[in-house]
C-alpha cells in the first residue's frame, strides 16, 4: 500500500470516528430530554405522549433513540425540541368549572420555588399556601422568577368568590376580585398537586354557583371536641365550603361558655377561648360560623335553670322544651344570650331556629295555651292567635341580631300560615322539612318573594341513631340526585326560583348522642361532604361517574 493511500485511508477511519461520537452525544441528548418531558408532565402535567405516538418499551416514544447502541447507527434530527400535547383538565373536589388547555410541562414544586403576594392583605394565603407545598413565603414582590407561585387581587367578574389560577412559564398565578376567590384558587393548586403531583399547563376560570355552601353542626345533644370541630374546618375549607352551622343549645345540653348566664351551661362545654379559636381558624378559610340559639322551643337546657319559665298547658302540665312567650322575662333572657354570644361570633349571620314549638303541634292552641291566647290578643286585636304571638317573638329575636347587623333565618315550621302577623321581610327561610302540621311546600316561600336555604332532610340530614324515619345519607344519592332546588322530597322547585335559593348546608344531628364516635362521623359524612361540595360548586349534571368522583377523593385524601 502506498504512503498515499495510507494517509487517506486513516484520514477516512478518522472522519468516521468523529461521526460517530457526535451521533452518540445526539442521542443522550435526546434521551435525557425525553426522560425530562416524561417526569415532568407526568399525572396531569399535560405531558402525555401526543396521540397516535408509539410506546417504547421503556415508555418512551419509540425512535427517541432510547437503546444507544442502536441509535448510533440511525439518523439523527439536527435540532431535537420536546414537544406537549394539550394539558387535561385539572381533576379537583369540587371540579374546577371551565379549564383553557395549553401545551406545557405544567407546574411542580420545587425546591427554593417561592410564594409572593400582590397585596397584604393576601399573606395569610399566601403562608398557607407556602406552607402546605413546601415553598418560601416571600411576602410582596413585584420581580419574577420561575417556579413562583404568585397571588393577586384584581380582575375576574363580579363574583368575589371567583377566581383566575394561570399556569405558564414554569409559574402560576392565582388573582381574583375578593380574597376569598383567591383562597379557592390556593385549594385548586393544592388538589391539582396532591393528586397528580403537577398542576396542568393552561387557564382555570371558576366560581361557585350558590353563595352560601355550609355544613351544620348539633355540638348540644353530643359534645364535639374543639380539636374535632377544627380538622372539619380545614377539610371543609379544601373543599371550598364557606359556612359552619353550630347548634349549641337544646333541650339536653347548652354547650359554650356564658359569662351572664353562667347557670345554664352544662358540665361539658366549650370554653370562649375555644370558640376564639374556632372561630379564627375558619376565617382564615374564609368560613363564617353561624351560631344558633334555637327558641322558644328546644331550649330544655335553659329551661333547667330556670323552671319558672317554663311552658305549660291549661292543665298546668309543663311542655318540653318550650318557654313560656306570653313571659317578658323569658325573651330577655333570650336577648341576653343573643347580645352577648354576638361578640363572640362576628359572621354576618345568624340562626334563630323558631321550630317545632310544641304549642302550636296541638289541635286547638288557644284552648290549650290559654296564657298565650290572651297575650296575642292583648298585642294584635281581639283575632290575635298564638300563631301570631309565635310570630312576633321571632321577629323581636330578629331585631335584636340585627342591632348587630346580622342577617337572621329560621327553619321553614317557624313560619305560619295564615297569621296576620307577617315575619320580618329579612328573615331567611331555612327549608329541612314538609312533614310540620301545616307544612307548605318551599314554591309558597318562594312567591312570597323569600330567600332560601336548602337543608333538606332527605338529602343532607346525617341522624345521629337514625331515628323515627331517617337514615344515614349517601354521597352517591347526592351526587346524583341532589341539587340546591330540590328543596323537599326529590323533586325540584322550577327553575325561574333558582335565585332565590342561597345554597344549602349537610347537617349532622346528635338524636341519640352515643350512637357513632368523633371518628365515625367524620368518615360517615367524608364521600356526603364531597358529594355536596360538588353540587354546590356547580348544580349540573357532574364530569365523572361516582365510582370514579370516589377514586379521585381517595386519591385527594
Amino acid at each position: 500500500m502506498t504512503q498515499h493511500r495510507r494517509r487517506r485511508r486513516d484520514a477516512a477511519r478518522q472522519v468516521i470516528r468523529k461521526r460517530a461520537v457526535v451521533a452518540a452525544a445526539f442521542v443522550g441528548t435526546v434521551a435525557l430530554g425525553t426522560g425530562v418531558g416524561v417526569w415532568a408532565s407526568s399525572d396531569g402535567g399535560g405531558g402525555k405522549p401526543q396521540a397516535g405516538a408509539r410506546q417504547s418499551s421503556a415508555g418512551r416514544p419509540a425512535g427517541t433513540g432510547a437503546d444507544p447502541g442502536q441509535a448510533a447507527t440511525e439518523p439523527a434530527s439536527p435540532r431535537p425540541t420536546r414537544s406537549y400535547p394539550l394539558s387535561d383538565a385539572p381533576r379537583t373536589i369540587p371540579a374546577v368549572r371551565s379549564h383553557t388547555p395549553a401545551r406545557g410541562p405544567g407546574w411542580q414544586p420545587q425546591r427554593g420555588g417561592r410564594v409572593v403576594v400582590g397585596d397584604a392583605a393576601l399573606a395569610d394565603e399566601g403562608r398557607l399556601t407556602a406552607e402546605e407545598l413546601g415553598l418560601t413565603y416571600a411576602g410582596e414582590s413585584d420581580d419574577v422568577r420561575a417556579g413562583d407561585v404568585r397571588l393577586a387581587l384584581g380582575g375576574g367578574g363580579g363574583n368575589p368568590e371567583s377566581y383566575t389560577l394561570t399556569v405558564r412559564d414554569g409559574r402560576v398565578d392565582i388573582s381574583g376580585p375578593g380574597e376569598a376567590g383567591v383562597f379557592y384558587g390556593t385549594r385548586t393548586l393544592k388538589q391539582e398537586v396532591r393528586g397528580g403531583g403537577t398542576a396542568p399547563e393552561g387557564v382555570v376560570r371558576d366560581q361557585p354557583a350558590k353563595p352560601v355552601r355550609g355544613f351544620m353542626l348539633d355540638i348540644a345533644r353530643k359534645p364535639f371536641s374543639a380539636s374535632w370541630i377544627e380538622d372539619r374546618i380545614r377539610e371543609l375549607g379544601d373543599l371550598k365550603y364557606n359556612e359552619l352551622g353550630l347548634h349549641f343549645s337544646d333541650d339536653q345540653a347548652f354547650r359554650i361558655e356564658s359569662a351572664g348566664h353562667p347557670e345554664i351551661v352544662s358540665e361539658d362545654h366549650l370554653s370562649k377561648t375555644e370558640v376564639k379559636r374556632i372561630v379564627a381558624l375558619a376565617e382564615s378559610r374564609h368560613i363564617t360560623v353561624v351560631p344558633e340559639i334555637d327558641s322558644p322551643g328546644h331550649l330544655g337546657a335553659v329551661i333547667a335553670a330556670h323552671p319558672d319559665l317554663q311552658l305549660r298547658n291549661a292543665n298546668g302540665v309543663a311542655t318540653r322544651g318550650a318557654v313560656d312567650i306570653s313571659k317578658p322575662a323569658a325573651a330577655q333572657l333570650v336577648d341576653d344570650l343573643l347580645n352577648e354570644y354576638a361578640g363572640l361570633f362576628p359572621g354576618g349571620r345568624w340562626h334563630l331556629g323558631g321550630d317545632e314549638y310544641q304549642a302550636l303541634t296541638v289541635r286547638d292552641p288557644q284552648a290549650s295555651y290559654p296564657q298565650l291566647a290572651a297575650a296575642a290578643r292583648q298585642a294584635y286585636g281581639a283575632d290575635g292567635t298564638v300563631a301570631d304571638l309565635a310570630t312576633g317573638w321571632l321577629n323581636d329575636r330578629a331585631a335584636t341580631v340585627r342591632a348587630h347587623d346580622r342577617t337572621p333565618r329560621a327553619w321553614n315550621d317557624g313560619f305560619f300560615r295564615g297569621t296576620s302577623v307577617r315575619p320580618a321581610d329579612d328573615l331567611q327561610v331555612a327549608y329541612w322539612t314538609g312533614k310540620e302540621i301545616g307544612a307548605r311546600p318551599p314554591v309558597e316561600y318562594l312567591d312570597a318573594g323569600r330567600k332560601v336555604l336548602n337543608y333538606n332532610d332527605e338529602f343532607l340530614y346525617y341522624v345521629l341513631g337514625q331515628p323515627q324515619t331517617f337514615v344515614y345519607p349517601t354521597g352517591e344519592r347526592i351526587y346524583e340526585q341532589w341539587n340546591p332546588r330540590v328543596l323537599r322530597g326529590t323533586s325540584a322547585v322550577p327553575a325561574r326560583y333558582d335565585g332565590q335559593i342561597l345554597g344549602g348546608s349537610f347537617a349532622v344531628w346528635c338524636d341519640i348522642a352515643n350512637a357513632q364516635t368523633e371518628e365515625q362521623v367524620a368518615a360517615g359524612i367524608r364521600m356526603p361532604l364531597r358529594a355536596t361540595a360538588q353540587k354546590l360548586w356547580d348544580p349540573g349534571e357532574p364530569p365523572l361517574t361516582w365510582a370514579d368522583f370516589r377514586k379521585l377523593a381517595d386519591r385527594l385524601g
